[in-house]
């Protein structure tokens, strides 16, 4: 093509670099970096202009809920292995008259089991039942401290899930999800709220019984969330975090020039890759260093006085249910957001004596009972359970049948998974006292009032903590997350 002028042949040219085609040939590369810029800027939890040259900030800081919530720290007690309802909450006196008999067809066709075979027998309560508090509410003689706080808890006795294997199930009640990968109930909570405590994390676990739960740490993890915001598991025997101490002849000014040279090499990354662990890096670093000096305090049980150790069979020095209780208050008290307790032992099959309803289970319950009573008198004594949520289950309950694994009878009496209805409690932070919601039928196989699912207990946390279930979300791979997926309704029956 030939042009008159010079004027002419440069508003060609000019007009050349707006058509589609020499955008489509020439900016394939700028089109991917404006794309992948956009999925980091979704995926960074932080403002980037706030962050550079602020690393001192703290990501735990506390921020404001949706609302104002009538709880603000979480003490979840789940007793791994799942106990059983109908030995604990779940009063079934018919299912005692059917003792021995056949289980039903309609109970057993069509459904899964993960030791049941063939056609079981119906098992009736392994102990007795009688009616305590204000409300009346049913409890066994498993239970004899229970009775003393019955009036400040309401009893859920209607939770259902969908998974009968101990980890899925666990990870479904903690994480939202039975597969891996989901962030924790905890640490949804610690990047909604923050802590009030700048110098421990906001998500703490202490864990009994000899064992972590199935599921493994995965159920404290922080899954797509940035990694300052998992749970810190402390040990209730020993050094309560290792490697707390600094090496032989390594004092703390040499900690603290160690921690701030390495951090700066840190700020310098993150300049030039904006990753946003790195910042979590820097974040966990410095939390560490803080944690020397707030750890062994808040994690010494020796100086509480001895009416208090009386009241919950407490022995310094040993790892047990019973220490982590009390730590787990010490925990709330000073500001942690979130404290989870996992107790492991509780798979009552009655292939063992262990496992057994009449030995091992009893043992179980007296060795917690005494202890999540003072708990429960402990908080209240002190103020702190109107503020304080506590949440007690397992990840499932147990069938009305003896279990009878490989089509053989199990020579002690004991129970398989059942995921149709287990029974679960909630107590403080503004829950309703002396109360039961839900039934079961009269063998306490499935719900027929009440029905609640393990979201809806998740979306009740939340809304006491201050949370809109559904808005409390963070996007990753493209899509808004939220603990509670795409379900979950509050069970406002409970609420104060």
């Amino acid at each position: 093509m030939k042009f008159n002028n010079i004027k002419e042949e440069a508003r060609h040219s000019a007009l050349s670099f707006q058509t589609r085609r020499h955008f489509l040939g020439k900016c394939k590369t700028g089109m991917g970096m404006m794309a992948l810029g956009s999925i980091m800027d979704s995926c960074n939890f932080f403002n980037s202009e706030n962050a550079v040259g602020q690393f001192n900030n703290n990501p735990l800081q506390p921020k404001a809920p949706h609302f104002s919530g009538k709880a603000k720290s979480v003490i979840f007690l789940h007793m791994a292995g799942a106990p059983s309802q109908l030995e604990m909450f779940d009063y079934k006196p018919e299912l005692q008259k059917m003792n021995g008999q056949d289980c039903p067809d309609s109970f057993i066709q069509g459904k899964k089991f993960a030791f049941i075979r063939g056609v079981p027998k119906l098992l009736g309560p392994q102990t007795n039942f009688k009616q305590y508090g204000e409300g009346g509410l049913w409890l066994s003689d498993n239970l004899p401290h229970f009775r003393q706080v019955v009036d400040d808890v309401s009893i859920l006795k209607a939770v259902n899930t969908d998974q009968f294997n101990h980890a899925p199930a666990q990870l479904l009640m903690h994480c939202g999800s039975p597969r891996l990968g989901k962030p924790s109930m905890g640490s949804w909570v610690t990047y909604g709220l923050g802590s009030e405590n700048s110098n421990l994390p906001g998500f703490v676990v202490l864990t009994s019984g000899g064992n972590n739960p199935d599921a493994g740490k995965s159920v404290w993890g922080s899954g797509f969330l940035p990694s300052m915001y998992q749970g810190v598991q402390c040990r209730s025997k020993g050094d309560p975090v290792l490697f707390l101490k600094d090496p032989n002849g390594f004092d703390r000014d040499m900690r603290k020039s160690s921690i701030e040279a390495i951090n700066k090499v840190n700020e310098l990354a993150y300049s030039e890759y904006k990753d946003p662990e790195i910042l979590s890096r820097i974040s966990q670093y410095e939390m560490a260093f803080k944690m020397q000096i707030a750890v062994p305090d808040v994690m010494n049980i020796t100086d509480e006085p001895q009416y208090i150790h009386d009241m919950y069979g407490t022995k310094p020095g040993e790892e047990s249910f019973a220490n982590n209780a009390l730590l787990a208050r010490k925990l709330v008290e000073k500001g942690v957001r979130f404290v989870q307790l996992f107790d492991w032992g509780w798979d009552s099959h009655g292939d063992g004596p262990v496992n057994s309803l009449v030995d091992g289970f009893r043992t179980k319950c007296m060795q917690t009972d005494k202890v999540v009573s003072a708990l429960l008198m402990d908080l209240k004594q002190r103020g702190l359970l109107e503020e304080t949520l506590v949440v007690w289950g397992g990840e499932f309950g147990r069938t009305p049948m003896q279990e009878n694994r490989g089509g053989i009878v199990n020579a002690h009496p004991g129970r398989d998974h059942h995921a149709e209805a287990f029974s679960m409690w909630m107590a403080g932070g503004g829950i309703k006292g002396g109360f039961s919601y839900g039934e079961t039928d009269p063998i306490g196989y499935n719900p027929i009032e009440g029905k609640v699912s393990v979201y809806d207990v998740q979306a009740t946390v939340l809304k006491q903590l201050g949370f809109d279930h559904e808005k409390l979300n963070y996007e990753f791979q493209g899509r808004q997350f939220r603990l509670t997926d795409v379900y979950g309704k509050a069970i406002d029956q409970i609420i104060a």
